[in-house]
């Protein structure tokens, strides 16, 4: 006997967020920031780190996503996932979390410093269009301790970026 579960595989990606692609990328922060950014440059209307607002965790743009850390000057660990809808949010505790809409042109996504500029790492979405992303974030005391009384922090703040496509 055969069974036809076609009809539990739609039902099953109607409810459940499959996950396509996932990174993990050391980020160099520097002045409390880094940012996601349309990787084509000439894309963005204002770049970063132009407009760039200190204090709030994310600050929106056209095509770019400023992040502020809770550590000046570090390395963060960011784990960056591509979902094919939205996953659900757990996996904190988280110091922050917060989301925002973000519109790419190529489906690329290149990751700013203030102080390196662009860095190597681009993130592939695998298609243009209009994304949400969520970015949660933990150990922004810790980082900044570290890197206060000892020196650059690595790895100590870690985050989590999910993007999804709306629909």
């Amino acid at each position: 006997m055969s069974l036809d579960l076609s009809c539990l595989v739609e039902e099953r990606s109607a409810f459940v967020a499959l996950l396509v692609r996932e990174d993990v990328l050391d980020v160099s922060v520097s002045f409390n920031s880094f940012a996601f950014q349309e990787s084509d440059d000439s894309l963005v209307p204002v770049p970063y780190a132009q407009a760039y607002e200190r204090g709030g965790f994310l600050t929106q743009h056209a095509r770019r996503i400023d992040v502020y850390s809770g550590a000046h000057t570090h390395d963060a660990e960011v784990r960056v996932r591509v979902w094919d809808m939205e996953p659900e949010t757990g996996g904190g505790p988280w110091d922050k979390q917060d989301e925002a809409d973000f519109e790419s042109a190529t489906g690329d996504i290149a990751i700013w410093s203030t102080v390196h500029g662009r860095l190597p790492d681009l993130i592939s979405l695998g298609a243009p269009g209009r994304w949400r992303v969520r970015v949660s974030c933990s150990g922004r005391a810790e980082a900044k301790r570290v890197s206060e009384q000892e020196g650059v922090a690595y790895g100590v703040e870690k985050y989590v970026v999910d993007f999804w496509l709306q629909r």
